[in-house]
């Protein structure tokens, strides 16, 4: 019997409508279905009869498949919880965009034939994070998504580097440093490229720079991507990684990028190609 993990984002799916219909369908189908709901620090958690409840931690140990009710960002904080169990997860997008949802909630009839294993899987290359400060590792962590470096409020003085060459040098908002997977998001609203999912790049992406030649490059993978915070402009600077949590920066800090043993596994069953995807969330149709 297949575990499966329903994980309702609680800010979405807030009466958990969605989750039960997916939970009364699956277990038609013979499957042990678990609700884990996430950001349940910050929701009430309705009451439901008929449901079985824990946390993602717990079972993610017995699951074989995990479905995300939500937007990116519960896909994005499943993921981290998952990276180390290589459990591939489907996302229904309740959110806006969705670029790593894989199908809308009107489609939720194709999830039994995916939990059967009528699916194809998606590798998401990860990154591994590390923040220097006075030539000791103070923090390490990894993201799915991006690593942003940016100024609270003020411009901050940046230096990127590739493989310890200097890439660019400049003053402005911040800085991306982005995988594939993150390229549509924060990486793509600074004005840096869409790159397919699959791809193995590393997207080093500056946020509104004061200098004409800082430009979004695209690294191969292997490359060791470094951000240093100056002191031309010591102003206050955050480190955050895929959104979660903002770490006070100081001059000379370095944070350090590199691509992640770990990964994530994604589920593909539609049909529809990345670019026809991209088109529709950014507002074309064809």
């Amino acid at each position: 019997m297949r575990r499966i993990l329903l994980c309702p984002n609680l800010n979405r799916d807030k009466d958990l409508q969605l989750t039960k219909e997916v939970h009364d369908m699956l277990r038609s189908c013979d499957a042990s279905v678990v609700v884990c709901p996430v950001y349940e620090d910050e929701c009430d958690i309705p009451i439901c009869s008929g449901l079985s409840m824990s946390t993602l931690e717990k079972e993610l140990d017995h699951a074989d498949m995990i479905i995300t009710f939500g937007g990116d960002g519960t896909i994005l904080r499943t993921a981290r919880a998952a990276a180390d169990k290589a459990v591939p997860i489907l996302g229904v997008n309740m959110g806006a965009k969705g670029f790593m949802a894989e199908i809308e909630k009107e489609d939720i009839a194709r999830i039994p034939g995916a939990v059967c294993g009528n699916f194809v899987l998606d590798r998401r290359m990860m990154l591994d994070v590390e923040l220097l400060r006075d030539g000791a590792v103070i923090y390490g962590d990894f993201a799915l998504n991006d690593v942003v470096v940016a100024g609270n409020t003020k411009v901050i003085d940046l230096t990127l580097y590739g493989d310890r060459q200097t890439i660019s040098h400049f003053s402005g908002d911040g800085a991306i440093v982005a995988t594939p997977t993150g390229s549509t998001a924060y990486s793509m609203a600074a004005g840096g490229p869409i790159v397919e999912p699959s791809a193995d790049n590393i997207i080093v992406t500056p946020i509104c720079a004061h200098v004409l030649a800082a430009k979004s490059f695209v690294l191969a993978s292997d490359r060791l991507v470094s951000v240093e915070l100056g002191a031309v402009k010591a102003n206050p600077a955050y480190l955050s990684v895929d959104g979660v949590g903002y770490l006070n920066l100081t001059s000379g800090d370095i944070v350090n990028v590199r691509k992640s043993k770990k990964e994530t596994l994604l589920v593909h069953l539609s049909d529809r190609s990345f670019y026809k995807k991209v088109s529709e969330k950014l507002g074309e149709k064809f």
